[in-house]
């Protein structure tokens, strides 16, 4: 009697060790899914504000020969004031798209995270 319960002690610690391990197993598969799907995400945004960044850019060009061949008509600066926040508009998103935005931007959210949770 001693020892078959003593075999079947043994038999529940065994399953316990498998049930828990293949509880963690399963747990790591999700975190790297988990990892690999945000990844893909922040891939697609940077694709869609390169995209974007294509079209901003055509417009800003189209936009600039405009206002300057209409400065050469009139003679009037206030026909070029346009292109400053066009400018800004272009540099933000060529920052964004090509430049070192999104880790300053990652590195902004973990200070919030960091220091400033309430």
């Amino acid at each position: 009697m001693g020892n078959a319960n003593k075999a079947m002690n043994e038999s529940m610690t065994k399953n316990q060790e498998f049930m828990l391990a293949s509880q963690r197993e399963q747990l790591e598969r999700q975190i790297h899914l988990q990892n690999e799907m945000r990844e893909k995400l922040m891939a697609m945004q940077i694709a869609r504000s390169r995209e974007l960044l294509y079209w901003y850019g055509a417009f800003y060009i189209m936009a600039g020969i405009g206002m300057i061949a209409g400065y050469r008509r009139s003679r009037k600066p206030g026909t070029l004031v346009p292109l400053l926040p066009l400018t800004f508009v272009l540099g933000y998103q060529t920052d964004m798209c090509y430049g070192s935005k999104l880790p300053r931007l990652k590195m902004e959210a973990e200070n919030i995270l960091g220091f400033e949770r309430e």
